[in-house]
């Protein structure tokens, strides 16, 4: 137990390495529930108190900068990693949160490690690779340093409610998860800067099926590949199977004119429908429409009016470092989700 913890009443340092959308710009979308960034989230949590703030974008920084001080924060700014690391005047903040490009990752969650802050929060995924997320956990390991991956869903109420109704729907029959948009779901060239729905989107995918299953993905067979005229992969659908569940399905697709992302879960005793915007709980009750039989009725699951799948990642790291919770996203479920993702790419190379 963390004795300074136990008072509640600790203040936690935090640090921004990456303010762009994720970072700070989605924070500001009207239409997204709020927090939306990694910003808005530290901002939101009384417990958190934001030192520095870190961009080579000069002009995102500033941006960020002066929103700061329009909140009446004063924050250190810098325009490198490295002159943070170099010139951060007094005690390496508690958090660090990395929140670059894809293919900064590794190179920016290595020298965060390095540092040795209480508490590493990366954004998903990982790393590019496996190989690189290894280097990641070995450094992670070597210093000490814990490190979550914000697979946002997690810690959202609406999908922690859909994991704990699970036990009423009895053996699970069939699962399928599916995520639609415009972007090109996968091509070799893509790869050096991870610009592709598959690593993007697609661990949140296969991380949100693996946490509400308690089940790790792996040895896919994959069909329905359907490729552009350039040979870029725009649609694949890749079948999973475990000891207790015959049928887990991921499909995407990477030419819809719209983005959803959703997962079907279907039991013996109900079903479980949830994604962006919905989630519905069904269970068999005597029919309606047919003497003898049972059929799906809707469940009045009292849901709140926000999921809190910012606000409550930040409060699980705090709760982490007050030695009251263990990281509901940590490193090595998130490295399992790149494996299971590499295992389909397999497939569309």
């Amino acid at each position: 137990m963390n004795i300074l913890g136990m008072f509640s009443k600790q203040k936690y340092t935090a640090a921004l390495v990456g303010l762009g959308r994720i970072g700070f710009s989605l924070g500001l979308d009207e239409k997204r529930e709020q927090p939306a960034s990694h910003t808005m989230a530290f901002l939101n949590n009384k417990r958190i108190e934001v030192v520095s703030g870190i961009d080579t974008d000069i002009q995102k920084a500033d941006e960020w900068k002066r929103f700061m001080e329009e909140k009446k924060q004063s924050p250190k700014v810098f325009y490198s990693s490295s002159e943070f690391y170099e010139k951060f005047d007094g005690r390496i903040p508690d958090i660090i949160t990395v929140a670059v490009n894809e293919s900064s990752h590794m190179e920016e969650c290595l020298l965060a490690i390095k540092a040795k802050p209480r508490l590493v929060i990366l954004e998903k995924p990982v790393a590019l690779n496996t190989a690189e997320a290894e280097k990641i956990r070995a450094a992670a390991e070597e210093s000490g340093v814990p490190v979550m991956v914000n697979h946002e869903r997690r810690f959202a109420a609406d999908y922690n409610e859909a994991k704990k109704f699970i036990e009423k729907i009895g053996s699970i029959q069939s699962v399928r998860a599916e995520l639609c948009s415009g972007l090109r779901v996968y091509a070799p060239k893509f790869e050096e800067d991870g610009s592709y729905s598959l690593l993007h989107d697609g661990t949140h995918l296969v991380d949100i099926v693996s946490f509400l299953l308690d089940e790790t993905l792996s040895n896919p067979t994959v069909t329905g590949i359907f490729k552009d005229e350039e040979g870029i992969v725009r649609n694949f659908t890749a079948q999973f199977k475990t000891e207790k569940i015959p049928e887990i399905e991921i499909y995407m697709s990477g030419r819809s004119k719209f983005f959803s992302f959703g997962v079907d879960i279907l039991g013996t005793t109900g079903r479980i429908q949830i994604g962006n915007g919905y989630a519905d709980f069904y269970e068999a009750e005597e029919s309606k429409l047919y003497t003898g039989f049972k059929s799906l009725a809707k469940q009045n699951v009292k849901l709140p009016k926000k999921t809190g799948y910012f606000s409550n990642m930040i409060q699980n790291a705090v709760d982490f470092l007050d030695g009251k919770a263990e990281l509901k996203s940590p490193l090595k479920n998130a490295i399992e989700d790149l494996r299971t993702l590499e295992e389909i790419k397999r497939f569309l190379q």
